[in-house]
Formats: C-alpha cells, sequence, structure tokens
C-alpha cells in the first residue's frame, strides 16, 4: 500500500506533520530560489468557529479536512524585510494567543558530515558561506520546520536534487537549531 495521498504528498499521522508537509508542497509548487517564509499555525476547528468568512476563504470547510480530527491551518505571514537576518527577525516575532504554533520555510546550501572536516578554520560568515558555495559535495535543500506551543516540532527536508514529494525526509530532530529558534518565539 502505498504512503502518498491523492495529491502525493506523503500521508502522516501527526497534525503537526501534515502542516509541515503542507507548508512544504506549498514551497515546492513556488519553485526554488525562493524566499524564507513564515507561518502562522492555528486551530483548524477553532478557525472555523470563531472567523467562519476567512475559513471559509481558505477553503476550510467541515468536510474538506475531517470536522473530528485536529487539525492546523498554516497562513502565511508577510515576507522578511530585504536583507533581515533571519536570526535577528525571528526575535522580533510575538505571537498573539491565537496562533497555536508556526513554521519557517527556507532553502540552505548543507554538506554532508564527511565534508565537516575540510572545513577550513578562521573564516567569517561571508568567506564560509563562498566556500560552501562552491564545494563540490553541497547539496541545496529547503527545510520547512513547525513547531507548537506545546513544545511539539516537525520537519521536513526535500533535497533540491530529488525534487519529489516522496523524497521528502520528516522527523522532529532533523532540523534542532531552527526548531529551537522558532521555539523562543513563544517565550515570553
Amino acid at each position: 500500500m502505498s504512503n502518498l495521498s491523492p495529491s502525493g504528498t506523503p500521508m502522516a499521522a501527526s497534525p503537526l506533520t501534515r502542516a509541515v508537509l503542507e507548508i512544504d508542497e506549498y514551497a515546492a509548487g513556488q519553485g526554488w530560489d525562493q524566499p524564507a517564509r513564515l507561518f502562522a499555525l492555528v486551530d483548524t476547528a477553532k478557525l472555523r468557529a470563531q472567523q467562519p468568512k476567512l475559513a471559509a476563504q481558505l477553503g476550510l470547510t467541515a468536510d474538506t479536512d475531517g470536522a473530528t480530527a485536529p487539525s492546523y491551518t498554516p497562513v502565511l505571514q508577510d515576507e522578511l524585510p530585504p536583507g533581515t537576518e533571519l536570526d535577528g527577525f525571528l526575535g522580533t516575532i510575538a505571537w498573539p494567543d491565537a496562533v497555536i504554533g508556526c513554521a519557517l520555510s527556507v532553502e540552505r546550501l548543507m554538506l554532508p558530515p564527511s565534508a565537516e572536516a575540510a572545513v577550513p578554520s578562521g573564516m567569517d560568515e561571508s568567506r564560509l558561506a563562498s566556500w560552501v558555495a562552491s564545494h563540490p559535495e553541497r547539496q541545496e535543500v529547503r527545510l520547512t520546520v513547525g513547531v507548537l506551543r506545546d513544545g511539539a516540532r516537525e520537519s521536513a527536508v526535500r533535497l533540491r536534487g530529488k525534487d519529489s514529494a516522496s523524497e521528502v525526509l520528516t522527523g522532529a530532530d532533523l532540523v534542532p537549531g531552527l526548531a529551537e529558534a522558532l521555539s523562543a518565539t513563544f517565550e515570553d
């Protein structure tokens, strides 16, 4: 039996995993070389009850997503200001109580663990980024990380070289640093 939904997205048991994969699918539809995208995660049932017009605009009718199953609706936020460092930007975010989680989709270059020993020491961030960008073993990836106020986490990693929904890797601890930064946006 296939683990893919009719749309080709891997099926997921956790509502947070489903939300992260939905965001990954949305980002994939936009293509590569896109800016980072931040999403608020809201409880779908509460959204339908408290904002029925908005829910209708988003196509969130009771029969489209299973009214009894918990689910989270990703709400795309404004783009990050150009030239803004991601860490600094995340440090400025404060979410209203209606937001029960958030997610971020961002593209990065990654090196395999075998290349870590070859990283030259003493490089500033700009030179290190140039070195990674020119490394023959670099991989372009899209990281989508979601967190909830209660501490739950999920990540999806899509390699540009294997750009298919069936090749997306998921796991709670794939991108721990980014998950920590997103979780910090819920701290008082």
